[in-house]
């Protein structure tokens, strides 16, 4: 068992509002922090359902030997196919716990850390889909550019992009100093006490594993799996994912009115969801305690 504590933890489990008799999804297993505050709050008949696209924490999931927990290898797209396989409808609650883990970032031959070496993997699964590495080698600047710029927010990414492709004529980029050394000399300034690769990291990771379109998917489907009163909870640690969030959720407390046809009042239709209180930050002992928290935030909605 891994001693990583979530961030928000209290604050994702009480916006939950657990049920005993409830069925709860945790949709980013991770290490199972989240999930074992949930399990510790159901009674004999509740359930809860976990997905991971990650096969280490697939792995450890199997250290959780309890008849009410179940859980799924499947990336956020196939949320509702998950479900519906398990035959689960009616959720009380979903929690999203987003970005990459603190276990992911601490081992080297996942590719996620500029601190230390390993391969430009870069995968959350390393079972399918494309390596960080290859996509360097094969893309031209343009993509590069617009990638480390759109998903980084990376003002350097013009010459980010250069220096790319100019040192990949001395020879492929594979590993993760490699890169940060590239990133390093192209970016002239950057704010203090954040390493020059920071955003160009940030921006591979969420090209590789298409973070930002599977969130996209993955919400909707879960607003559809609850049943009236449940809960989504969702904690994003940058700015596109809680946009994507905030927009969502915005947009789905709103009545949903059909495009260039009459309604009269009486037949307005419902909000599908209530926003629950406001963003919900950390505070500064969660930020003392794990420094990626400073820049989380947590979105609550309820089913109508």
């Amino acid at each position: 068992m891994n001693a990583h504590r979530p961030v928000l933890l209290e604050e994702a489990i009480e916006a939950l509002r657990i049920v005993p008799e409830g069925v709860y999804l945790d949709a980013t297993f991770g290490r199972g922090g989240h999930a074992r505050a949930i399990l510790a709050r159901l009674g004999q008949s509740g359930r809860l359902i976990a997905l991971d696209r990650d096969p280490e924490a697939v792995t450890a999931a199997a250290a959780i030997d309890d008849p009410r927990f179940t859980l799924r290898h499947a990336r956020f797209s196939e949320l509702g196919g998950a479900l519906r396989a398990l035959n689960v409808s009616g959720l009380h609650g979903a929690l999203f716990d987003l970005g990459v883990s603190s276990p992911q970032l601490e081992a080297p031959g996942r590719g996620f850390s500029f601190r230390v070496e390993g391969p430009l993997d870069m995968r959350m699964d390393p079972t399918r889909g494309e390596t960080a590495e290859a996509w360097l080698a094969r893309a031209g600047e343009a993509e590069l550019r617009g990638v480390i710029k759109n998903y980084g927010e990376e003002r350097f990414a013009g010459p980010i992009a250069k220096a790319i492709v100019a040192a990949r004529t001395r020879g492929r980029i594979r590993t993760t100093l490699e890169l940060a050394r590239v990133v390093a000399a192209a970016v002239r300034t950057r704010e203090r006490g954040q390493d020059p690769a920071t955003r160009t990291f940030q921006a591979l990771r969420i090209h590789v594993n298409q973070e930002l379109e599977e969130l996209s998917l993955a919400l909707p489907q879960a607003v559809a799996a609850l049943a009236p009163g449940g809960r989504v909870v969702v904690i994003s640690f940058h700015s596109l994912e809680d946009r994507i969030v905030k927009r969502f959720l915005r947009d789905q407390s709103r009545p949903q009115l059909p495009e260039r046809l009459p309604v009269k009042a009486i037949e307005m239709p419902q909000p599908r969801v209530r926003l629950v209180g406001r963003a919900i930050r950390p505070g500064a002992r969660d930020v003392a305690a794990n420094p990626r928290a400073r820049s989380a935030v947590m979105r609550v909605a309820e089913k109508l």
